[in-house]
């Protein structure tokens, strides 16, 4: 049995810290930029200074990751405390590698998807001959 669904034999906590784990996770990879990208935005329109945007944008990203980095790390260690609980040896491959391996995968098709289907390559509001 793969190591995520073996979480959810672990009984409700350990599924409830998967639960969270896969939310922040994709926070990490998709809200994280989203949401500074959008917040960058808005004061590089309302004061017209890009260099000031682009710091704020930086900065908040980098709190924002650290931030979810550190809530990660406890979420693992409470997977790791569950295991030993319910009389579990250490896992082969730990929850959270797994967990960030496959939202990063989900973020970057989710992205493609955008980019190539949605979005398109080009800006939206160039001239077409």
């Amino acid at each position: 049995m793969k190591a995520p669904l073996r979480a959810l034999s672990y009984g409700a906590s350990a599924a409830l810290t998967l639960v969270i784990m896969i939310g922040a996770s994709l926070l990490l990879w998709i809200g994280v930029p989203v949401a500074w990208l959008w917040i960058g935005s808005q004061i590089q329109g309302s004061t017209g200074n890009l260099g000031l945007a682009i710091l704020v944008m930086m900065v908040g990203a980098l709190a924002s990751i650290v931030a979810l980095a550190l809530l990660l790390g406890q979420l693992s260690h409470a997977n790791d405390r569950i295991r030993e609980a319910r009389g579990q040896g250490p896992s082969e491959t730990p929850l959270l590698e797994i967990v960030l391996v496959v939202t990063a995968g989900i973020a970057v098709v989710g992205f493609a998807v955008w980019f190539f289907v949605i979005a398109g390559p080009g800006p939206q509001i160039a001239p077409t001959n």
